[in-house]
């Protein structure tokens, strides 16, 4: 092992059956985006790095990208998020498009962070935004596409919840506790590390941040508020949106959700885990100005991101990752020796041209051998093409599950393996 060459530190590999694992959350992912529809989109993976600075918060771009000069001294960044790529890619067609927008995606993403369980450098993320509409009903249809996705992949309310608050509301509640527009930013950070630190670290975190001692007494009977949604009418309306679209008990507010990227201005939400490690599994909100301020003309938005990284963690913790077949082979044309070889390439290609997914084994080698091998890879029905099959115009198939073999004729050969599948 000392000689091979290690990946690079915060990178994945997907072995067969991972990538089966990460093809099952995308095709999840595109039925339940599919059914409220939206449309499949992606943007480039490399985008200039002024595109984050200004629009998602310094520690993003300082902390967290990769960020790199190109060869004409440009700094380039490996992609963080989507949403200012979102935002640019709408601005540039602003007039082209039907509004509202719906759209998705799932690609991958890199942020420069510690590796752990749960976190890694490079990710896939989906992403899905509704762009164009300032409704609360708006909101509620992405929240509702959070809770359907649990439904669909097996995760109950007693599993996760999403999380929701309202940056109107906090910014309100901020002002009447005499904090000023210069610090409400900072604040909104004290709230987001809220759950990172203990109590002591944290009050000492806001005190030496800017927050007079009254002002973070005030701020955490806020935090304890759970009532305190009753005060916005927005929010209500979108509580009352999920419970017509019946995914209401997989919600609740919490003050304590503000979302960490500066261009949230509304509604915000958090899906976590509600078992022992309370992982956080996606994030979004609205967002109003992002828009404008990559060169387009005024446009509401909201949306969220998931990445792939902590979900199957999750999944796997409450024994929800299904049986995946890892090898798509139904059939192993097996080859008897040199002469038959082309025989049994034929036989195969006939079959593929018939829709099924078919191996051959690449070589001449004892029967047993090829048979264990298609056992091994949990391939259904092996083929067995001999002298005498050759001379009589049939195959053996052998039925690698129930240990059953037949004679079929060759002509009848592709509606013999229908029928055992029908079965």
């Amino acid at each position: 092992m000392k000689n091979i060459i290690q990946p690079v530190k915060g990178t994945r590999e997907f072995y067969p059956l991972e990538m089966a694992v990460r093809n099952w959350i995308y095709e999840n992912i595109r039925n339940v985006s599919e059914s409220f529809g939206y449309s499949e989109y992606d943007g480039p993976f490399l985008e200039p790095t002024d595109l984050y600075a200004a629009k998602s918060g310094e520690e993003l771009v300082k902390e967290q990208s990769f960020v790199f000069p190109d060869r004409g001294g440009n700094l380039i960044t490996l992609r963080p998020e989507l949403t200012p790529s979102l935002a640019r890619m709408v601005a540039q067609k602003q007039r082209q498009l039907v509004y509202p927008l719906r759209w998705w995606s799932f690609g991958p993403f890199w942020r420069y962070e510690k590796p752990q369980k749960g976190r890694a450098r490079e990710f896939f993320q989906w992403n899905i935004d509704l762009i164009g509409s300032k409704s609360p009903e708006a909101d509620a249809e992405l929240i509702a596409i959070c809770a359907e996705f649990f439904k669909q992949i097996g995760l109950t309310p007693d599993n996760v919840k999403v999380l929701i608050n309202d940056r109107r509301l906090m910014d309100q509640k901020l002002s009447e506790l005499g904090i000023e527009a210069s610090l409400k930013k900072m604040t909104l950070k004290i709230i987001d590390r809220q759950d990172k630190m203990d109590r002591s670290t944290w009050k000492a975190y806001a005190l030496d941040n800017g927050l007079k001692e009254e002002q973070f007494v005030g701020l955490t009977k806020i935090l304890g508020n759970t009532d305190l949604y009753q005060e916005s009418a927005e929010l209500q309306t979108v509580f009352n949106a999920l419970e017509s679209l019946g995914v209401r008990e997989y919600v609740q507010f919490d003050p304590k959700i503000v979302r960490g990227l500066d261009y949230y201005t509304g509604v915000v939400f958090e899906a976590r885990d509600i078992g022992k490690g309370a992982r956080a599994i996606l994030g979004g909100g609205r967002y109003d100005n992002l828009v404008k301020d990559v060169g387009g003309e005024p446009l509401t938005g909201v949306g969220f991101a998931m990445g792939d990284v902590v979900l199957p963690i999750i999944l796997e913790q409450y024994g929800l990752i299904p049986d995946l077949q890892v090898n798509p082979t139904q059939i192993l044309v097996t080859i008897f020796d040199e002469n038959l070889m082309p025989v049994s390439l034929a036989t195969a290609a006939n079959l593929r041209r018939a829709g099924f997914s078919v191996q051959t084994y690449p070589e001449p080698a004892k029967i047993g051998k090829q048979l264990k091998f298609a056992d091994r890879c949990a391939v259904q029905f092996a083929i067995v093409i001999g002298p005498e099959e050759k001379e009589q115009g049939i195959v053996q198939v052998k039925d690698l599950r129930t240990r059953e073999q037949s004679s079929v004729p060759t002509d009848g050969l592709i509606k013999y393996i229908n029928g055992m599948l029908a079965e």
